[in-house]
């Protein structure tokens, strides 16, 4: 820069390099490129409005639809009640579709409404829930509900298999066979069969291994394989990493692979889901608490090994 010449701050403060001394000029100078730096670097993209969380993320008929658990505005505590789906054509316009089931429509809960899934078979849509450690399932005729408890109890109770009854996932496979996925645990995931209803336990709960598991699981299959992503306990800042593991069934044995994302925040949870010729992996960053959380997007990308390539939180989208 030539003496003389004018510096004009980042917020559009005009300052002139003659008037300061030497040092002050490169400390200035140095000051500004810092901030540039932070200022630039391209960040996660926010997706859905404040204070949505745990995403899974569906496509139905061609549109894709993100069902999160709603975190409360300055609440000191994940003490969620309701749950909301939001949809897009696009990725970039999304519609908010309002509460489309809650703990109000629960008589046999009362607090805890966290992550949730939802699925489609034979034109009903069988949405997951957890509420007071317990996992329900409540069915719509439509994606955006409403939808109405589908059993008036439990479809799995509080600990069963020794395992905490929280974060549901559902799995169909090719061959039609669905899956119910669940549990907060360490290096343990519970898996059911369910009947074609989707509402009904085909056989025992298993438990299987799988490394670094925490909690949150999605299991989706990629060109044979199946993957499953999660929060795993490790990380700096309590289950920050999702990490991931593939397996050759549905019930493994599982192979673990690494790290996908360091979120940078109190836990991570999210899921993978392919719209429009593109993988996206859909998670959530602390906002202003670790209690009110905000959900973001990242496109999923895979080497030709299969394996999927480490997100890093300033990755361009």
């Amino acid at each position: 820069m030539k003496t003389g010449s004018n510096l004009r701050g980042l917020c559009g403060i005009k300052l002139s390099s003659a008037r300061l001394p030497s040092v002050m000029r490169k400390l200035l100078l140095v000051a500004l490129t810092i901030a540039f730096v932070q200022i630039s670097l391209p960040a996660q993209r926010q997706v859905l409005p404040d204070f949505q969380a745990d995403p899974s993320a569906r496509v139905f008929n061609g549109r894709l639809y993100v069902y999160p658990s709603h975190d409360i505005a300055g609440s000191k505590d994940w003490d969620m009640v309701d749950w909301h789906v939001f949809s897009t054509d696009d990725m970039a316009h999304w519609t908010d579709h309002g509460v489309i089931f809650s703990l109000k429509d629960v008589k046999w809960a009362t607090k805890h409404a966290w992550a949730p899934d939802c699925i489609e078979r034979n034109g009903k849509y069988y949405f997951y829930f957890p509420a007071d450690d317990q996992i329900g399932v409540a069915v719509s005729n439509a994606p955006t509900g409403p939808f109405k408890d589908a059993l008036g109890k439990p479809l799995i109770g509080t600990n069963e298999a020794g395992i905490r009854s929280i974060d549901p996932n559902i799995f169909i496979d090719g061959d039609g066979q669905a899956y119910l996925y669940f549990g907060n645990s360490h290096d343990k995931v519970a898996v059911v069969k369910l009947k074609q209803d989707m509402i009904t336990r085909d056989g025992p709960i298993h438990v299987v291994d799988v490394k670094n598991y925490h909690e949150g699981i999605w299991v989706y299959k990629r060109k044979g394989l199946y993957y499953f992503t999660y929060p795993s306990y490790r990380g700096d800042m309590v289950a920050n990493l999702m990490e991931y593991s593939v397996a050759k069934s549905p019930m493994g044995p599982f192979e673990y692979k690494g790290v996908i994302l360091d979120n940078r925040s109190r836990n991570v949870h999210g899921s993978v889901v392919e719209f429009k010729g593109e993988s996206w992996l859909f998670y959530h960053v602390a906002g202003p608490s670790p209690y009110e959380r905000r959900v973001c997007v990242a496109p999923l990308r895979y080497r030709e090994d299969g394996s999927i390539e480490a997100i890093r939180m300033n990755d361009p989208l």
